[in-house]
């Protein structure tokens, strides 16, 4: 166990942080309003905050007033919001049979984005991840039949879907359906193993028929990368040959500080090939002063022999970052519909460690807030 000795205005401020919890102010700039010409500014929401209720199915024990404060984070700085686990098959369908669901997180989400004039989207239909074992488990074997496998998809699928028609505008159909590495486009997973490569087809198919209207996306992540990207597009590009309704890409863009411009001005120009809307949709960027991922010793441990210095460092690194992205997103905004932040601050995120988003844990705007502002301003004053 490592002890740090730490300097005193150093100290203040981790007392501080923990401490106090920031209301949003009212002449804080909007990410919302910022954009608004250009592409919906959305953010991942949980049932903590969806439903109000402090410490309610969260990674991060919340109190109730910094839920209070989280929330009106969100209805002050976005216009749009994706349910972060509450659609997911696991929480939402829990168990086998029409007496198997649990709509109570994914209630509460709809409700909240109604009650907000927000955009909905729901993640996610059909992944690899996060679906329980049940699913692929046979009636008279130890694997479901191909036959089985596609009834629970449709079946799900059309339940879910059909529950939110007209609410939820968007779905994530299939999400993370590509392999990494190697020369195969798609990943094994049980679905591509039981069904095959037609089970990605098969579930649009299901989404459509449940919600003609929606829009439907096919999700993935480290499409900033060439190898990755070639197989998005030949995916895509497949899908739209059969008259699959794939209707939008999903690029996650779980990206790191070393991400820039030109790399997402690539992606994007290529993935743009496709003719189909791009919406960024679980974005935020890794800061880290050891490479990209942070340990989460990195930045308090150099608080401790800097008093902060390396802190401000990593702060700025991210935050002209941020601006690249966004300059990006502008340049492309004919073709980007939609950035969604994935976490509305670094407390709650999945990658708490490497403080990746906007706001810090008590809802104050980073510096990398105030440079995605100054590039919407920039874009404006152009115009």
């Amino acid at each position: 166990m490592r002890i740090s000795i730490l300097n005193p205005l150093t100290y203040l401020g981790l007392v501080l942080a923990v401490c106090s919890c920031a209301t949003p102010s009212a002449n804080t700039p909007t990410l919302k309003d910022a954009y608004k010409d250009q592409f919906l500014v959305g953010v991942a929401i949980s049932r903590t905050v969806a439903a109000n209720t402090a410490g309610e199915v969260n990674r991060v024990n919340r109190t109730k007033e910094q839920v209070e404060s989280d929330v009106a984070l969100v209805r002050q700085q976005f216009n749009q919001v994706t349910a972060e686990n509450d659609m997911k098959w696991e929480l939402i369908h829990p168990r086998p049979g029409p007496d198997g669901y649990d709509f109570a997180g994914a209630d509460a989400f709809v409700e909240f984005g109604l009650k907000n004039n927000m955009y909905l989207v729901g993640h996610t239909l059909v992944w690899h991840a996060q679906t329980p074992a049940w699913v692929f488990a046979g009636t008279d074997a130890s694997r479901a039949s191909r036959e089985e496998l596609l009834e629970r998809m449709r079946e799900h699928i059309h339940t879910v879907v059909g529950r939110y028609k007209g609410k939820v505008k968007v779905w994530d159909v299939v999400n993370e359906a590509i392999a990494d590495g190697g020369t195969n486009i798609l990943r094994r997973s049980p679905w591509l193993e039981i069904i095959g490569p037609d089970f990605i087809a098969r579930a649009f198919q299901f989404a459509h028929e449940a919600d003609p209207d929606a829009i439907l996306r096919y999700n993935d992540y480290g499409l900033e990368n060439p190898a990755k990207r070639r197989k998005l597009i030949a995916l895509i590009k497949s899908l739209q040959e059969q008259g699959v309704p794939v209707h939008a890409i999903g690029s996650q863009a779980h990206v790191n500080a070393g991400t820039t411009f030109e790399t997402m001005d690539r992606a994007l120009t290529e993935m743009a090939t496709l003719g189909l809307p791009i919406h960024i949709t679980e974005l935020d960027l890794n800061v880290s002063t050891r490479g990209q991922r942070s340990t989460g010793a990195d930045v308090s441990d150099n608080a401790s022999v800097t008093g902060g210095g390396l802190v401000d460092d990593a702060l700025k690194r991210q935050a002209e970052a941020y601006a690249g992205l966004f300059r990006a997103f502008l340049k492309h905004r004919a073709t980007v519909k939609m950035v969604t932040l994935w976490g509305v601050n670094d407390a709650v995120s999945w990658r708490a460690d490497g403080r990746p988003l906007l706001f810090d844990g008590d809802n104050r705007p980073k510096p990398a807030f105030e440079a995605v502002i100054n590039v919407a301003s920039e874009a404006s004053r152009k115009m």
